[in-house]
């Protein structure tokens, strides 16, 4: 899951957002990446760090400089006694978690997708399920950072404190992360249990659910009476393993890749399939448990292309804002083929973290990439903005800064160290114009 490159255009994974660069550059170093950033200056140019390509959303669109970060994958330190690991920040997540199991660690949690490099993963805000714990942003200790004058320099808790709370969560705008500090953990595995339920008992027992599971989501067909409830217990790293046999694997990424692709592709060409398509589709997901290291059993495999947005609501809202969905599909016969995809995260500090001062739950609405999605998203980014909904940095959304500005407390105090940071707005591209407004002297 990445992007991809013809005749010099580049495009995210999803296809919805493409750019020519006028330039780029693959650092290998900080000094590469200050150098790159300095020439920018020089000619003019806007500079934008892209990983992986996972966002669906422009906030890694590069029209000026394009520097792709895949270079920056070294591991710098790693210290099993504090269980502090700084690695460079193009390090994908695929890459890093079995060198940290290597070492006995783990990441505290993380989402259900390994493809974002870590820096990505931080600076849009990615954040996983279960509401004793935060994002992976929550777990980062010091970050390095080239600043939109080519300077170097480094935050943490205690030395550059602000931009420390701001850069965790900085959607690229405040700096080039080269460097990333995480606190890991010991090696954990998971317990996982997949469990079908009617929709309506989910519903009533989600405050339930999510406080007796360490991790809790579930997924729903909007079309179907099921969802699939996915309940994962914290074990020891030494714990018996009893992982997900490899035909039981190769059938899942069958049903899940191909056969869903298909399913897709004809509920395209005849709407009227969608309904019976999906409820299908629900009937198919089988209840089940396994054990195995936790990020063998967080990220899961997503092959089949589509559009997604997100948006985070208070916890305390999570059922009245899915019902609300559920009656506005059924009342504009909206088709839908994916499913609503229900997560729940605790509170944090990070300025424009979607968790920010608040217990979370996460509510990402998808369609198949060659369907229509534009009514059915703003549909949903409209009911669950009536909640205070604070978009995914990561995921599409309209919302310009007008909007954003009252459903974060610190939103103002984000921009103000963006201006000071980046008068000229170096580091900018249209998305951040549009979420955070224009640098104060961008020409």
């Amino acid at each position: 899951m990445s992007s991809s490159e013809n005749n010099g255009v580049w495009r995210n994974w999803a296809g919805n957002e493409e750019v020519r660069p006028r330039r780029v550059r693959h650092p290998a170093h900080t000094e590469e990446v200050a150098a790159a950033v300095r020439d920018a200056v020089r000619d003019g140019l806007r500079v934008k760090p892209v990983g992986s390509g996972h966002s669906f959303s422009g906030v890694a669109v590069a029209p000026g400089v394009q520097l792709r970060l895949d270079r920056l994958d070294a591991v710098h330190a790693v210290d099993p006694e504090t269980g502090l690991v700084t690695v460079g920040a193009g390090m994908p997540l695929w890459k890093l978690n079995p060198l940290l199991a290597s070492h006995g660690l783990a990441l505290e949690n993380m989402g259900d997708i390994d493809r974002q490099t870590v820096s990505g993963a931080i600076s849009t805000g990615t954040h996983g399920s279960g509401v004793g714990f935060g994002g992976i942003a929550t777990q980062v200790r010091a970050l390095e950072l080239v600043l939109a004058d080519g300077t170097v320099t480094t935050c943490s808790p205690t030395e550059r404190p602000d931009l420390f709370a701001a850069a965790r969560v900085g959607l690229g705008a405040l700096g080039v992360l080269t460097r990333v500090t995480l606190q890991t953990v010991p090696l954990y595995a998971l317990h996982a249990r997949d469990t079908a339920l009617p929709v309506a008992e989910t519903l009533g027992r989600i405050d339930e659910l999510v406080e007796e599971n360490d991790h809790f989501e579930f997924f729903w067909f909007p079309h179907s009476e099921t969802t699939l409830t996915r309940r994962f217990r914290r074990l020891p790293g030494d714990a018996p393993l009893a992982p997900i046999g490899a035909f039981s694997r190769r059938l899942d990424e069958a049903v899940s890749g191909p056969g869903f692709e298909l399913l897709n592709r004809l509920g395209t060409r005849v709407p009227g399939l969608v309904p019976p398509i999906t409820r299908f589709a629900a009937r198919a997901m089988s209840s089940r448990t396994w054990t195995d290291h936790s990020y063998r059993i967080f990220a899961s495999v997503r092959d089949v292309r589509f559009h997604e947005g997100e948006f985070a609501i208070p916890r305390a809202h999570a059922a009245e804002a899915l019902r609300e969905i559920r009656a506005w599909i059924d009342a504009h016969d909206e088709r839908v083929s994916f499913p609503l995809e229900v997560r729940f995260t605790a509170a944090d500090d990070i300025w424009l973290s979607t968790a920010h001062g608040r217990e979370s739950c996460y509510i990402a609405f998808h369609q198949y990439h060659r369907m229509p999605y534009r009514r059915y998203f703003d549909a949903c980014a409209r009911i669950l903005g009536s909640y205070g909904g604070r978009p995914h940095w990561g995921k599409m959304h309209e919302l310009g800064v007008d909007e954003l500005r009252p459903r974060y407390e610190r939103f103002d105090d984000f921009v103000a160290l963006r201006d000071a940071l980046d008068p000229a707005g170096v580091l900018s591209n249209p998305y951040l114009d549009r979420v955070l407004g224009p640098a104060p002297a961008a020409g």
